[in-house]
């Protein structure tokens, strides 16, 4: 696959990159391991004064950097533009808390003085997806850097002005020569690099394929690595729930970004005796959206990606409909605007056990309706996945609150809110969706060695 910027809206070749040689990429290991040795002795205070410069830089030229991605994958422009701001956001969130969760922590034994320190490991290789270009890799750069740890980034291969952009802003922020680094290199390459023993662990966010890839590949060199992977996420509506809201809420939740999004709603399991008002009050609101150029400020869903995930999605609702699913409302491709790679918000219903709906996840704007009698039958199906990410359900019951806490599979449970990420809390998924966490303190101490200290 080529390095290339190709603007989804048209398909049009923007600019093309020539990917690293294997002398080239020795050169950036060797000036990131270069530059640990230095900076892992560096106080927190001066990498929060770094940290803290590259979310003003962040702020200020949100504009620009908002226009780079939505130009290379298609994300409404003030969608992308907040994504910016988020960015900036976590960059001053571990600035300001990476050195109390990274303090000695004391424990009483029988020894003189016991405790456990955090410390970096180095050199860790952060693969990155193309749907959030910069907050996926922000958020494990803001604390991995944190740390005292490096960072050299193999970003998706269609948004390389992204992945330059970060660099930039992070060497503007006045962080030491190689300690952040982009390596615009191939899916190829990826596994070599790994091999390196100068890379200490690695982190991905990205398909079942591209993760069980990765963690082959750090299984033989026995290196740790973090996976975010897919997800089919429920979201749940029992009778008690505020209709209203709920359905504002899976509007936005299913179609953010796109809908390509691994934290996306995608499945709505509704009690069947609010469903039809429910599946009512989403098509409306679907009905209502601007589809179109994701540089016009007044669009809501601009174009997928990649004419791949295109073709995916729309082999995907043709099969559920050819199965006896039905279409609300969409359904098909945008046949006005032939060049870009739209597809119509779409929400399917009457879906067959048997059809892709149940087990596959649509990455793009189909919202799948899933009518269930009861709050016994809402979890199996919930659960009934192979992912588990994130859920949402909507209830004001206290005891169907407790029991979809307790008892929905997922890495993270939202009751009355849809999914979202946040650099205060976890953030990852189980089954195949994934392990270990981004985010909060978890987060941060993922790439450390945690180093238990007696002294007698």
């Amino acid at each position: 696959m080529a390095i290339a910027t190709i603007n989804p809206a048209t398909g049009e070749m923007l600019k093309e990159f020539t990917p690293l040689t294997n002398e080239a990429i020795e050169q950036r290991l060797a000036s990131a391991q270069q530059a640990f040795e230095q900076y892992r002795y560096t106080s927190f205070a001066q990498r929060a004064e770094w940290l803290n410069a590259a979310a003003q830089i962040l702020d200020d030229r949100k504009a620009e950097f908002g226009q780079i991605m939505t130009l290379e994958m298609g994300k409404p422009i003030a969608a992308a533009v907040a994504e910016v701001e988020k960015s900036a956001w976590v960059c001053r969130y571990y600035a300001e808390h990476a050195a109390q969760f990274l303090s000695d922590l004391t424990i009483e034994t029988d020894a003189s003085q016991s405790f456990i320190r955090y410390q970096p490991l180095g050199v860790i290789l952060a693969v990155m997806p193309w749907n959030f270009p910069f907050w996926q890799v922000f958020r494990f750069a803001a604390p991995a850097l944190m740390v005292g740890n490096v960072g050299i980034l193999k970003h998706a291969s269609n948004v390389p002005q992204s992945a330059l952009a970060i660099e930039e802003v992070f060497s503007k922020a006045g962080f030491p020569q190689g300690v952040f680094q982009t390596l615009l290199v191939g899916s190829d390459q990826v596994a070599q690099i790994v091999a390196d023993d100068r890379v200490k662990a690695a982190t991905l966010t990205g398909s079942e394929a591209a993760g069980a890839s990765l963690a082959s590949a750090c299984g033989q060199q026995i290196k740790k690595v973090v996976l975010e992977l897919g997800g089919s996420d429920p979201f749940i509506v029992l009778d008690s729930a505020d209709l209203e809201a709920a359905v504002s809420a899976a509007v936005t939740a299913r179609l953010i970004n796109n809908g390509q999004s691994c934290i996306a709603a995608k499945r709505f399991i509704v009690q069947e005796s609010i469903a039809a008002a429910f599946a009512e009050k989403m098509t409306a609101k679907f009905a209502e959206l601007k589809v179109g150029d994701p540089m016009n400020p007044e669009t809501n869903i601009g174009p997928l990606a990649t004419p791949d995930i295109l073709n995916d999605l729309e082999v995907q609702v043709q099969a559920c409909l050819q199965q006896g699913a039905r279409a609300l409302i969409g359904g098909d491709r945008l046949s006005t605007s032939p060049q870009g790679n739209y597809y119509l918000p779409t929400v399917l219903t009457d879906l067959p056990p048997d059809c892709p709906a149940y087990q596959e996840e649509f990455f793009g704007p189909v919202a799948l309706l899933f009518p269930v009698p009861d709050l016994d039958t809402a979890i199996h199906l919930a659960n009934s996945t192979s992912f588990g990410l994130g859920a949402s359900a909507w209830t004001q019951n206290a005891d169907e609150r407790d029991r979809l806490v307790n008892e929905l599979e997922a890495g993270c449970v939202f009751i009355n809110s849809m999914v979202k990420s946040d650099p205060r809390l976890p953030f990852g998924g189980i089954k195949r969706s994934g392990y270990g966490r981004e985010l909060g303190v978890e987060g941060i101490r993922e790439f450390v060695n945690i180093k238990t200290v007696w002294i007698q």
